[in-house]
């Protein structure tokens, strides 16, 4: 039997090519005789209706038929309804309907009108998607539209009607979802309404599906995600969760435009993924025959434009990251980064505090967080909206600014002392006393830092993937561990070098960084420090990086010669810093999942298996 069937294996697919057209011609001819089956139950269909109708005796009423409940009969009869349309020589696709009034300036401008009131001498024309459709009888239709997240009554009474067809054909075509215009009065309904009363209605674009039941909406978050269309449809108040994220980048532009900072553009592909630590996505360009590298930061290009005497800078723009795809990790994701000369980390420090909640003299407008909700305190819900915890989240004053010193705070929550090989600390022990261990030679440095990392993250059960170096085990630590416990605007400052390859040593302790990032309900917000710009340094860090590249870090970075060439010409003593617009406008929004602020998120394909697409946390970085 085996060897039959080796035969057998052998002859099907010792000839892939003619084996894969006939089976392509195969279910050709099975898709045609379908659809032709059903073309003619159709037809069958439609001539029985119409040998109804006309055996009916005249003064008869004939009862309407329900719609079907099958989405793809649904689908089929809309199809009829455009083609008969078209049939008969009309466009079911208008090329235009004047639009008079919006439904915002209608509901405003006639707010006082009367209950049964008719203002027939205006008339108005408004548009809008027929979010549902009420028959009171043969000739009283009501109708809610909707658009530019207002809902206004249509009041449709044969008693007003004009037009080429008579009442009954007009309102007989349209269904929900279909984006109709109204021509007709401002009135109010019996019920306290205000409404429109037409006196034309013309079908603009009909829509061929069935929208899901008004009464259960639209909640499957998978759904919602793959087709925000219709989640914009069914869930009109989506919108203002970006409605907040542009206002957040609107506001941001205008703060540092008003600081003398300029706007700039730089490539989206290159020739090397630096700037971050993080795995790139390649593509290829054809003309060049070379792999390009979608860009995981611009810092590179930003402080080689401060180096040619533009002091400050800024981009807000999108940026590719090969990594996991989470509640917080989207793989392209938007952030705002700006640069500015003769200024470090403290000074961006308050430059941070000033944007997002303390009062400032730079714009003459309100802080963000106050310009977009009108208050400092908000909350959040880290396991979604209606569910507890809620963390709330408040304005501080500067001088009870919550800085939480690294290496002090990663000691006291583990118990345990940070390998000094992981700071090289001489004066760390002013921060933490339990930080101050014997200082291991230089050659064993790097290796007693990661066996000391690598054994902490066995003892507390915390995930790192290879490969399992110093900075990403201390980076999973911190994650664990601090990042967990930060509610309030907390600035996390004094990393150490192995976890900042492009920050500036500190000025007064050996082995850190002048670097913070900014927290609040446990969220990275915003990562910012003192350049580098010693380009003797900076050239060893990169090959440092290279180094680790080598050894299997696929994040690492690499030698950046046009960088390093740059800094040879002089980097002015300079602050950068960079904000995730993604995981502000969670917080902003209270949203706990990064796909809720994303218009379209990445998904992974739909035919995966339902296990496959279950959310679970990915090991990455923003």
């Amino acid at each position: 039997m085996l060897s039959v069937g080796r035969v057998v294996s052998r002859a099907v697919f010792g000839r892939p090519a003619s084996f894969q057209a006939r089976l392509l011609a195969s279910k050709a001819r099975n898709e045609e005789k379908r659809l032709k089956k059903q073309a003619e139950k159709e037809k069958e269909r439609a001539e029985k209706d119409a040998a109804k109708a006309a055996a009916a005796p005249a003064g008869t009423k004939v009862e309407k038929e329900a719609d079907p409940s099958d989405p793809q009969e649904y689908f089929n009869m809309r199809v009829r309804m455009i083609e008969g349309r078209r049939a008969e020589g009309k466009n079911p696709f208008p090329h235009k309907f004047n639009v008079s009034i919006s439904l915002t300036d209608f509901i405003e401008k006639y707010k006082d009108v009367k209950n049964e009131e008719v203002l027939e001498n205006v008339i108005v024309s408004v548009a809008g998607r027929v979010f549902s459709k009420r028959e009171a009888g043969a000739k009283l239709i009501f109708y809610d539209i909707h658009g530019e997240g207002k809902n206004l009554q249509v009041l449709a009474n044969a008693k007003y009607h004009k037009g080429e067809d008579d009442f009954a054909t007009v309102h007989g075509r349209v269904r929900r979802g279909d984006i109709v215009g109204f021509r007709g009065h401002p009135t109010r309904s019996k019920a306290g309404e205000l409404s429109v009363l037409p006196i034309e209605t013309e079908q603009l674009t009909p829509c061929l599906h069935m929208l899901p039941h008004t009464h259960f909406g639209l909640k499957d978050q998978e759904t919602r995600y793959r087709k925000r269309y219709l989640d914009l449809i069914m869930n009109p108040q989506v919108k203002n969760k970006f409605v907040v994220r542009s206002q957040l980048i609107t506001f941001l532009r205008r703060y540092l435009d008003n600081m003398g900072f300029l706007e700039v553009e730089t490539p989206i592909m290159n020739q090397i993924a630096g700037g971050a630590t993080a795995k790139p996505f390649v593509t290829h360009h054809n003309d060049l025959k070379l792999d390009l590298f979608l860009r995981i930061a611009p810092e590179l290009y930003h402080k080689m434009l401060v180096v040619g005497g533009i002091d400050r800078v800024y981009e807000v723009g999108r940026l590719f990251r090969n990594e996991g795809i989470d509640m917080t990790h989207n793989p392209e994701f938007t952030t705002c980064e700006f640069y500015m000369a003769y200024a470090d980390y403290e000074d961006v420090i308050k430059i941070t505090e000033d944007l997002l909640s303390s009062p400032c003299n730079c714009v003459n407008l309100a802080e963000m967080v106050h310009f977009i909700h009108g208050k400092y305190v908000i909350e959040y819900h880290p396991n979604g909206q209606g569910t507890e915890p809620c963390y709330q989240a408040k304005k501080q004053q500067r001088n009870e600014r919550e800085s939480i010193i690294f290496i002090s705070s990663y000691c006291s929550r583990l118990t345990s002392r940070l390998p000094s090989s992981a700071c090289t600390c001489t004066t760390a022990s002013r921060m933490c006393s339990s930080a101050s261990c014997p200082r291991p030679t230089p050659s064993t440095l790097p290796v007693k830092a990661r066996e000391a990392l690598d054994a902490l993250c066995k003892k507390h059960n915390v995930d790192c993937t290879e490969p399992r170096t110093a900075a990403r085990l201390l980076d999973k630590l911190v994650g664990e561990f601090l990042e967990s416990t930060f509610i309030s605007p907390t600035f996390l400052i004094g990393h150490p070098q192995i976890m900042s390859p492009l920050a500036k040593w500190h000025r007064s302790i050996e082995g850190l960084t002048e670097r913070f990032e900014l927290f609040a309900v446990t969220r990275e917000i915003a990562n910012a420090y003192t350049e580098l710009n010693d380009p003797i340094i900076q050239r060893e860090r990169f090959e440092q990086q290279a180094k680790d590249k080598d050894a299997g870090d696929d994040e690492a970075q690499c030698v950046d010669e046009t960088f390093c060439n740059a800094l040879e010409y002089g980097l002015p003593p300079t602050a950068g810093w960079g904000m995730g617009i993604d995981r502000l406008s969670m917080i902003l929004t209270d949203s706990n999942n990064i796909k809720e602020v994303l218009l379209f998120p990445a998904m992974r394909p739909e035919d995966n298996n339902k296990e496959a697409e279950k959310e679970t946390p990915k090991d990455s970085t923003a």
